[in-house]
């Protein structure tokens, strides 16, 4: 059945209302200065659905808007600029075109396929392409569940069909703008790379922009810069072309180019980092003065970080938090400028434990000023050594105790994972087996977890976290043990507990029943997210059904997350296949709440 834009769009919307509806009424914690600007903010009535070409087809033009100024990202749907007139001095960029043999279709889009680690091809289904558009155009982020976004941003990074109704280039700038938001920029660079440039839509030039500065590469927009500006009359585009120029070895195109785009704009801090990139290709010095500056956009960040300009760290101090995730990977920084941002990546997922442990490598092997995370390297060392299990365990408890908010404390713990799988059990560990399981389930390490199931007592968070993250099929819990879980804090991590266990079928419909109605978990409510989750299930859409969990879970942490959700979502993923997924997702709510 063909669905028109509007209706798609009414039914996302009906979606993510149901989907929010179990949530608490609190406001997420917005900084007003954000980066790109668009985020988050209202979404703009969005342009008739780009029309799939035929393979090998330039998509049409989109609806013209007005021009954006410099640096201003896309809104939630981003929309193409009028076609500007023509521009001087235009780049050679026949190396970049493509002879028609390597041409890559639209008909299946992304970086990793079913074979090396990504989900299947029908992921997000052959129909409702307009749909999934427009709930990942909506879908807040960051999620709280760190499992989650590892998650989804496999499902988003896999090479699917695309869905009927909706240009497989947009369908591509869809995921990469969800991946910006959620602070995977090299994965966003990945998916918009995935395209090749004869065929990129005006929505997709714009997120491209977009995926180039959040990953700091302005000459990643030279392949970009001719087809886009025939379709945008952005400002940015121009000074992508005198840049281009420059790096290109043509200094005085590229000064005629910075004249032009200079009479629309203006000399300014966007301007002046534009001719730093040149100035670089051309061994020139442009200086930068951040005095009058009260914002940091897409493009002042990208060219700063490219160009090695410190950036004031009021200004990044202002930012959404995707920007933490951005700088934390961003490869020209050193690992002591990266450091501060760890934390937050590692938490939802960005950073790995052994990416994490590699940077901290990285600051113990090049500090010489016994600087706070140089201490943080040598303690970790230990942590990781063959000293005597009390001097380990002694260094952990020093690691995990530390931060002093919840996300650095859970940062810490996947820091240790694979220190933590080093400790064989024993019952002289009772304090410390909670963090023990919690930190290795960071990465994964059920079976080594699992080693701890014959110390851990009946009913206490280590055990239920292990009830939840056991790897073998077929595990059931017996009802009593689970009713006798209480795990404080107004009982919310026993409702978690019975919402996993059954949501993963490893408690029997009867002992669900019956342990439901005293915790006040709704588990027949239903509503158009419980039935759009479910028909995704059935249809086996792996994808669809990780955007709709992470739909359900728009709050900023797992104590807004209710019982409902979680089981819906493990009982759905289980269907489709990613069981282990729905595993440590469950078992992450029992650690981070």
């Amino acid at each position: 059945m063909k669905i028109s834009r509007n209706r798609a769009a009414a039914a996302a919307v009906a979606i993510l209302l149901a989907g929010a509806a179990w949530l608490p009424a609190t406001g997420q914690d917005r900084p007003e200065s954000i980066l790109p600007p668009g985020f988050g903010e209202p979404v703009p009535p969005a342009p008739a659905p780009t029309p799939a070409p035929a393979p090998g087809a330039t998509p049409a033009p989109g609806v013209p808007a007005p021009a954006a100024p410099i640096g201003v990202a896309p809104t939630d749907q981003p929309t193409p600029s009028p076609t500007p007139t023509a521009t001087p001095t235009p780049i050679d960029l026949s190396a970049y075109e493509l002879p028609a043999s390597a041409r890559r279709s639209l008909a299946a889009v992304g970086v990793i396929g079913a074979d090396t680690g990504g989900l299947d091809g029908n992921a997000f289904g052959t129909q409702g392409g307009r749909m999934a558009g427009l709930l990942m155009e909506r879908l807040s982020a960051p999620l709280p569940s760190r499992w989650l976004s590892i998650a989804l941003r496999r499902a988003l990074v896999t090479q699917v069909t695309t869905p009927a109704g909706i240009n497989g280039a947009d369908f591509a700038a869809d995921r990469a703008w969800l991946l910006l938001r959620m602070g995977e920029a090299d994965a966003a660079r990945a998916v918009v790379q995935s395209v090749d440039v004869e065929d990129y839509s005006p929505r997709l030039f714009q997120v491209a922009m977009q995926a180039m500065l959040a990953t700091g590469d302005p000459a990643g927009l030279c392949p970009l810069v001719e087809p886009a500006s025939k379709v945008s009359n952005e400002a940015g585009w121009g000074f992508a072309r005198a840049m281009c120029a420059a790096l290109g070895g043509k200094p005085a195109a590229s000064k005629a180019l910075f004249q032009a785009a200079r009479r629309r704009t203006g000399r300014s801090i966007d301007s002046l980092l534009a001719e730093k990139v040149a100035g670089a290709a051309a061994s020139g010095a442009v200086t930068i003065e951040w005095d009058g500056v009260d914002r940091l956009t897409a493009w002042r960040y990208g060219l700063a970080t490219a160009t090695g300009v410190e950036i004031p760290p009021a200004l990044l101090a202002g930012t959404r938090p995707q920007v933490a995730g951005w700088r934390a990977t961003a490869p020209m920084l050193d690992a002591s400028a990266r450091a501060p941002f760890a934390d937050y990546a590692a938490s939802q997922g960005i950073l790995s434990n052994a990416a994490l442990v590699d940077l901290y490598g990285e600051i113990e092997a090049s500090d010489d000023s016994g600087s706070t995370a140089g201490a943080l390297a040598r303690d970790l060392r230990t942590a990781y050594s063959d000293a005597p299990v009390t001097d380990r365990m002694r260094t952990l408890r020093q690691l995990w105790t530390e931060p002093t908010t919840e996300r650095g404390r859970f940062a810490r713990l996947v820091l240790t994972a694979r220190a933590a799988s080093r400790i064989a059990p024993t019952q002289d560990l009772a304090d410390d087996e909670t963090r023990l399981i919690a930190s290795m389930l960071t990465a994964g390490l059920d079976r080594q977890a699992l080693r701890w199931s014959r110390v851990a007592a009946t009913g206490s968070d280590a055990w239920a976290m292990l009830a939840l993250a056991d790897p073998r099929r077929g595990r059931r819990v017996a009802g009593d043990e689970v009713g006798g879980y209480d795990g404080g804090d107004g009982r919310l991590k026993a409702r978690m507990l019975l919402a996993g266990l059954t949501g993963l079928g490893r408690v029997s419909a009867e002992d669900a029943q019956g342990l439901a109605e005293p915790l006040d978990v709704r588990f027949g409510a239903e509503n158009s997210w419980t039935r759009a989750i479910a028909a995704a299930a059935r249809r086996g859409e792996a994808g669809t059904v990780l955007l709709l969990t992470a739909v359900g879970m728009q709050t900023p942490n797992w104590r807004g997350v209710p019982p409902e959700v979680l089981y819906h979502a493990c009982a759905a993923l289980r269907q489709v296949g990613l069981e282990g997924e729905a595993r440590m997702i469950a078992a992450e709510a029992i650690a981070r709440i």
